[in-house]
C-alpha cells in the first residue's frame, strides 16, 4: 500500500517530486476552471495555469491527468492536474468522483516517489473518498513476475494529503483499514487456482482474522460431513483438495444488532460434469470472490471497532471434474435436510450457500447478506460494473442505495413467483435450476433457490457479483484489472449504518 501522511503545508511550497491540484470542466465552453486547493500553485505561474492547461489540451474531464514542469515556479518540480467534472452548483464534488480522481492519478504518478495532493476537501468523508482512491486506483498483483525490467516505473510510494484539519489522522487511518480490506480481497482472487485450493485459502482467511478482533473457526470435510452439510460435501467431492467451512465471529460489547455475512467461495469452478466452455475458464479462480469479501469485510469491521455484532460464513470447495464428481439427475440432502435435484453441476454455488445461509439462519441474525459470483445472468442483465440484488424488498433497497453511495453500482431484482415455481421437482424438495433447462430468468433463478433458505421474516439481501468481482480490461477511476474486492466497501458501510440502530 502507498504510504499516507498529512501536512498542511502550501501546495506550492510543499517539498515532493509532484504536487497535485484539481480542474473542473465548463458545460457548453472550450474551458476549464481550477478547483479549491490550486490557488497558490497558479499565483506561483503568474496566474497562467488555466491558460496553459488548455493549450496541452486538458479539458477537466472526471479522471483526465494532464503534467507539467513547474520549472521552478513550485518547490515541487512536477505539477499534476486532475479532472473532476463540471463544477458543482452548491453541493460537495460526489465522493466517488474524488476517488477515481485519486486513483487516476496515483497511476500517472508512476516512478515519481512522492507527490502531494491538494484536492477541494470540503469534508472528512472527501479526504477519506481521496484516501480510498488513491490506494485502489495504485494497487498492483505481481505477486509471480520476475524482477520488472531495467525502466520499468516503481508505482508511487508515498503520498502526502494537504490539509490543516486535525481530525484528518482518523479518518486517513479508517480509510487505510477499508482499503486494505479490499485490497486483500483482491489478491485472494487474483491468486492462481492451484495456490488456494479451500484448504490454503481457509488457512489464510484465518491468519488475516488473527489480531483483529474476531474469532475463527475451520470446519473440514469430516465436521462437514458429521454435521450434514450435504451442499458443500456435494461440490467438493470431485477435487482432491478437500471443502471447508470457515466461520468468524465478531462480537462486540454494547451491539444492539446482528449481521449474518455469508460468501461464496469456490477457489476453481470447471463446471464439473456440466464442463464449461474454455473461453473464459481461466477466470474462475475468481469463483470465491464472494468469500474473499465476506471475511476481509468483518475483519476491517473489528478493526474498526463497529459497534454491531457480526457473524460471516465462507464456504469453500472446489469444483472438479472427476469420477468421484457429483452428477445431473443426483439427490443432495442439505444442511437442514431440504432435498435438491441436481440439473446443472455448474450450479454449484447455490448448492454450498443453501447450506451456509441455513446454518447462519440458526444464529438468529437481524439481517443476512450473502454476496457471490453466482450467475452468468447477472452479467448479461447488468454487464460488468453492476450488481443484482434480490432479497426482501426493503432491505434490497437498503443494500442498493448503499452501493450506489460508496460507488459500487447495484440494482434491485426481483423474485417472481414463476420463476420458482419453475424449478419445483417431481422427486425432491426443490430443482437446483428451472427443471426444463430454460435460461429465462437464469439470475433470478439463483436468488430463488437461495431463498428456500431463508427463514419467514428474516430481513435479507442476495448481491450477484460475477461481473463486478472481476475486471478484464484496462484500468478506470481506482478499478485496475484483476479481482475488484466488490463489495467489500458496501458491506463496510452497511455495518457502519446498522451499528447506529437502536
Amino acid at each position: 500500500m502507498i504510504r499516507l501522511d498529512l501536512a498542511a503545508d502550501s501546495p506550492a511550497t510543499v517539498k515532493a517530486d509532484a504536487v497535485v491540484i484539481g480542474i473542473h470542466s465548463v458545460a457548453d465552453e472550450d474551458a476549464i476552471v481550477l478547483a479549491a486547493g490550486a490557488e497558490s500553485v497558479d499565483k506561483a505561474l503568474g496566474g497562467t495555469l488555466a491558460r496553459t492547461l488548455r493549450q496541452l489540451g486538458a479539458t477537466g474531464s472526471a479522471g483526465e491527468v494532464t503534467k507539467l514542469a513547474s520549472l521552478g515556479a513550485t518547490t515541487a518540480p512536477v505539477v499534476a492536474t486532475v479532472g473532476l467534472g463540471a463544477e458543482p452548483d452548491e453541493d460537495e464534488i460526489e465522493l466517488d468522483v474524488l476517488r477515481r480522481a485519486a486513483g487516476a492519478v496515483v497511476r500517472a504518478l508512476k516512478g515519481t516517489g512522492h507527490a502531494a495532493v491538494a484536492l477541494p476537501y470540503a469534508s472528512l468523508d472527501a479526504l477519506g473518498a481521496v484516501a480510498e482512491g488513491a490506494q485502489l486506483g495504485g494497487y498492483e498483483f505481481a505477486a509471480y513476475k520476475t524482477p520488472p525490467p531495467n525502466g520499468q516505473k516503481e508505482p508511487l510510494e508515498r503520498l502526502t494529503l494537504l490539509t490543516a484539519d486535525k481530525a484528518a489522522k482518523a479518518e486517513i487511518e479508517r480509510a487505510n483499514t477499508v482499503a486494505e480490506a479490499v485490497l486483500r480481497a483482491r489478491d485472494w482472487v487474483n491468486v492462481p487456482g492451484n495456490l488456494l485450493r479451500p484448504p490454503a485459502l481457509a488457512e489464510a482467511m484465518s491468519e488475516a482474522v488473527s489480531g483483529s478482533g474476531a474469532k475463527v473457526e475451520v470446519l473440514d470435510e469430516k465436521a462437514l460431513r458429521a454435521g450434514g452439510y450435504g451442499g458443500i460435501l456435494a461440490v467438493g467431492e470431485g477435487s482432491e483438495a478437500p471443502p471447508r467451512l470457515v466461520r468468524v465471529t465478531y462480537a462486540p460489547r454494547g451491539a444492539k444488532k446482528h449481521v449474518a455475512l455469508v460468501g461464496k467461495g469456490i477457489t476453481f469452478d470447471t463446471g464439473g460434469i456440466s464442463i464449461k466452455p474454455l473461453a473464459g475458464m481461466g477466470k474462475m479462480k475468481s469463483d470465491m470472490a464472494g468469500a474473499a469479501a465476506v471475511v476481509n469485510t468483518i475483519v476491517a469491521a473489528a478493526l474498526l471497532k463497529l459497534k454491531v455484532k457480526i457473524t460471516a460464513y465462507a464456504p469453500l470447495a472446489e469444483n472438479m471434474l472427476s469420477g468421484s464428481a457429483y452428477r445431473p439427475g443426483d439427490v443432495v440432502t442439505m444442511y437442514g435436510g431440504k432435498t435438491v435435484e441436481i440439473i446443472n453441476t455448474d450450479a454449484e454455488g447455490r448448492m454450498v450457500l443453501g447450506d451456509a445461509i441455513a446454518r447462519a439462519a440458526e444464529d438468529d441474525p437481524d439481517y443476512l447478506v450473502e454476496t457471490s459470483t453466482l450467475t452468468g445472468g447477472q452479467v448479461v442483465a447488468l454487464g460488468n460494473r453492476t450488481s443484482g440484488v434480490m432479497g426482501s424488498e426493503e432491505f434490497r433497497t437498503r443494500v442498493v442505495e448503499t452501493g450506489d453511495r460508496v460507488g459500487e453500482n447495484m440494482w434491485p431484482m426481483p423474485l417472481p413467483e414463476d420463476v420458482r415455481s419453475g424449478m419445483d421437482s417431481p422427486i425432491a424438495d426443490v430443482s437446483q435450476t428451472n427443471n426444463a433447462g430454460e435460461r429465462a430468468g437464469h439470475m433470478l433463478q439463483g436468488g430463488a433457490f437461495l431463498a428456500e433458505y431463508v427463514p419467514e421474516g428474516l430481513d435479507w439481501a442476495h448481491i450477484d457479483i460475477a461481473g463486478p468481482s472481476y475486471h478484464s480490461g484496462g484500468a478506470y477511476g481506482y478499478v485496475v484489472a484483476g479481482g475488484t474486492g466488490v463489495p467489500v466497501r458496501t458491506l463496510l458501510a452497511l455495518l457502519t449504518d446498522i451499528a447506529t440502530e437502536s
